[in-house]
């Protein structure tokens, strides 16, 4: 395969360098037959290109084969049937083969001095809504439900024109999705975190972080524009890694877009403005955060603020890898008094930490809002128990909403015990009292962090993350310790560094707190002082 490669290039440069031995010699050209030469050569070096484009999808056809990536054809009902992919399908994609235009760029030099970018920010997979917008202008209105968009889309599959179109879109994506995971020159694209797959959607922009990495010569520099999550998501952990660890970072600026920089972009998005130099390792970078709606620049403003050395703080990594150990996620810090004390909860061991002698909580989840729907009762009734939302609490509290669901205990039990277990009337998490917090929580509201006790005898949903009893020992004094830690406001300034929207369960395991116990000095005070706020009722 190298020496067909090899062979492609020198046929490409010998033709390139007739050409223009002719076209730029010394004098004027002058003559028809000099200009007949040159467009015989201009045309047979195109004529070349669209052979050798040929001989390199091949090439990238046999990559596709040797990465065992098959073809999958999409059905109206039932799995896509997989087939053998053509030369077709890989001209279809209409690949752009670096090596090839770039042939002296990349094998003298080792690749760009700079590059600047702004590359699309969508994620690579089907858009259902963006494709029957063609067919019917109903589709494109903003506040249509999904049922009756998935009603309007079963009618449009009813032709047979719109079903052949809509299938063959859909195809297009599983077998570029599949090499982008497995190709050598991605190899970041999928993050690894306690052995478990992360954030295995393919975003462009993640694709065009390591492309950027891959095109630059030793020593060369990149400055991208991209989302926010390159800095914080835990499906972008290896790019960080990759960035950390083989780049010189120079600047980071997380922005919000509420002054419109970009038109086309929702308000609320957040996005970053990033640059590194290759061949390197970095031990510290500069970075400003403009993340909230109150400190939202304008485009007038924008180059005062990034040429503004005052306003960036300097983040060292070994203190993000202690922040954030199996995530390595960027915290976004406002000045260096948030970095001390950040430094010093650092201090404290990690909530997910297992820790022989101290209390270890374990969380988990329990009704989907829309796989269990069919469980929840619209009023109370005998044998029923109320589900609580996360709206229905507050700090200390929850007594803050109403329930509007109830489900049926015994239906309730037989979806929360195991695979194959017996309802014996063994006691399940739901008739203990647990600890919950929600996970709905936005670093703009007044508090972010938002926790309390629950009551025996509720069942939750998925938004309301709780305690899990099943799989560890800790008492209810202890729970109600960590309820009041949580909900401290040392607890929150931490957390509102990294959330966005929500706190997830991994991104809560992240985060420090002081393991006391029974035997610590203030350990009683504060659980009676959070016991006084929380017991309210029988």
């Amino acid at each position: 395969m190298a020496g067909d490669y090899q062979k492609i290039l020198e046929k490409k440069n010998q033709s390139i360098r007739m050409y223009k031995e002719h076209a730029f010699q010394s004098g004027e050209i002058e003559g028809t037959d000099q200009n007949t030469r040159l467009l015989n050569l201009r045309n047979y070096i195109e004529k070349l290109r669209k052979g050798s484009y040929g001989k390199l999808n091949q090439l990238l056809l046999d990559e596709f084969g040797s990465l065992k990536i098959k073809y999958e054809e999409a059905q109206l009902t039932g799995r896509a049937k997989k087939r053998l992919l053509k030369i077709e399908d890989i001209v279809r994609l209409k690949p752009f083969h670096w090596g090839y235009e770039f042939d002296n760029v990349i094998s003298e030099k080792g690749g760009f001095d700079a590059i600047i970018t702004n590359p699309p920010w969508e994620t690579f997979k089907p858009q259902a809504k963006e494709f029957f917008a063609q067919y019917s202008d109903l589709v494109t209105k903003n506040k249509m439900d999904i049922k009756t968009f998935e009603k309007q889309k079963k009618k449009m599959l009813q032709d047979k024109e719109v079903a052949n179109a809509w299938l063959e879109y859909q195809s297009q994506f599983p077998y570029v999705s599949l090499y982008y995971r497995s190709a050598e020159k991605y190899q970041n694209q999928i993050s690894v975190v306690n052995g478990r797959k992360q954030g295995t959607d393919i975003n462009l922009y993640k694709l065009f972080v390591e492309q950027c990495f891959n095109l630059l010569r030793s020593n060369g520099y990149c400055g991208i524009i991209i989302p926010s999550g390159i800095y914080t998501d835990l499906g972008t952990k290896q790019l960080r890694e990759m960035l950390f660890t083989q780049t010189c970072l120079g600047n980071l600026f997380g922005l919000s877009n509420e002054r419109f920089i970009f038109e086309n972009v929702d308000h609320r998005f957040k996005f970053c403005l990033l640059d590194f130099e290759k061949g390197s390792q970095t031990e510290s970078f500069k970075a400003a955060f403009r993340i909230n709606p109150r400190e939202a620049i304008r485009k007038e403003k924008l180059a005062a603020f990034l040429n503004d050395e005052d306003e960036k703080i300097e983040i060292s990594v070994p203190l993000t890898r202690r922040l954030s150990p199996d995530s390595i996620s960027v915290m976004e810090f406002k000045n260096d008094v948030d970095i001390a004390i950040a430094d010093k909860m650092a201090r404290f061991p990690l909530l997910g930490e297992e820790i022989d002698g101290k209390w270890n909580l374990k969380l988990t989840r329990e009704f989907d809002m829309t796989n269990d729907s069919q469980l929840f009762k619209t009023e109370p009734g005998k044998g029923r128990l109320p589900l609580y939302e996360g709206k229905m609490i507050h700090q200390f509290t929850h007594k803050w909403g109403e329930p509007k669901y109830w489900i049926d205990e015994k239906e309730g039990r037989e979806k929360l015990l195991k695979r194959g277990q017996k309802d014996e009337g063994q006691i399940l998490d739901y008739q203990r009292y647990r600890l919950g917090f929600r996970e709905i929580a936005r670093n703009t509201d007044i508090r972010t962090m938002i926790s309390t006790m629950l009551p025996q005898n509720i069942f939750a949903n998925h938004k309301l993350m709780m305690s899990n009893l099943d799989t560890s020992i800790i008492s209810n004094v202890c729970l109600v310790y960590i309820c009041s830690v949580l909900n401290s406001f040392v607890f929150d300034f931490l957390i509102r560094q990294k959330v966005t929207t929500s706190v997830s369960m991994f991104m809560f395991y992240q985060l420090p707190i002081p393991r006391l116990t029974e035997k610590d000095s203030y350990f009683n005070e504060i659980v009676k002082r959070a016991a006084k706020l929380i017991c309210t009722t029988p």
